[in-house]
């Protein structure tokens, strides 16, 4: 299926829910940009007595409503925790239809990616990836390396903590003295190098913890929690989200201006 993302006209239904949404939304103060835990996909389907599997198929239609809406709002960063490190202790049959999904993902939907100005970057560790996903991951990064709309970076075989550690082994082999270790030099070689801190993170399924996820870079990310499992998240919890971080003040550990 082939999206427009040029505006929201015609995407947004009159007298929906989501239209009044869109009304309360300051398009002069959006996240710049948004990360999001994809939680519950499991959940969802043990709900309908279904095996797991089947939710992660059903969380593919929340990630491609998510790109688009995010796109056609016109945030410029949009991260997705796609697969954590710690995935690999599931079973072997829910690892493989995740990797499998992806690669089917990669292969019908790239195109959605390059027509409509969309870069595509991976953070994690990407040797530890399935060969066949890798080879389309490299693929679709290479095709979309100049497009400007939005970046979808895919969180894949990702730990937050590992990746701390594996900065630091950067800084060693790279031989900088303490004193010349700072935030910004520590922060160039992380796998977000060159990216903005998220502004806003989502978690669905009402858990509250990063679960190992941009540890160094959310130290001042706003957090919304919403109890609605992944494959149930739309562009109205999407919108509601963003109505949301819009109502607060982000301080960076500053006073508050009206205190």
């Amino acid at each position: 299926m082939f999206f427009m993302f040029d505006t929201l006209e015609g995407y947004i239904q009159p007298g929906t829910e989501e239209e009044a949404l869109v009304k309360q939304i300051d398009f002069s103060k959006l996240p710049v940009h948004l990360a999001i835990i994809m939680d519950g996909n499991g959940r969802w389907a043990r709900k309908r007595n279904l095996p797991r599997t089947e939710g992660h198929k059903a969380g593919t239609e929340s990630v491609k409503e998510v790109i688009e809406a995010s796109a056609r709002l016109g945030l410029k960063y949009l991260t997705l925790y796609a697969f954590s490190r710690e995935n690999w202790k599931r079973p072997k049959e829910e690892v493989n239809t995740l990797w499998n999904l992806l690669k089917e993902y990669l292969g019908r939907d790239s195109k959605i990616l390059i027509d409509n100005n969309l870069k595509l970057k991976v953070i994690g560790e990407k040797k530890g990836i399935p060969y066949f996903v890798r080879r389309e991951l490299n693929r679709v990064e290479r095709l979309t390396r100049n497009n400007e709309r939005m970046t979808v970076i895919l969180a894949l075989n990702y730990g937050g903590r590992q990746e701390i550690i594996e900065t630091v082994k950067k800084l060693l082999k790279r031989k900088f003295s303490p004193e010349e270790i700072n935030e910004e030099i520590f922060s160039r070689y992380l796998d977000t190098a060159g990216l903005p801190d998220p502004d806003l993170l989502i978690r669905t399924s009402g858990e509250m913890r990063l679960s190992n996820f941009l540890l160094w870079q959310c130290a001042y990310t706003e957090l919304w929690i919403t109890p609605t499992l992944w494959p149930d998240f739309r562009k109205k919890e999407l919108f509601q989200a963003i109505i949301e971080y819009q109502k607060r003040e982000r301080r960076f550990g500053g006073l508050d201006t009206q205190a």
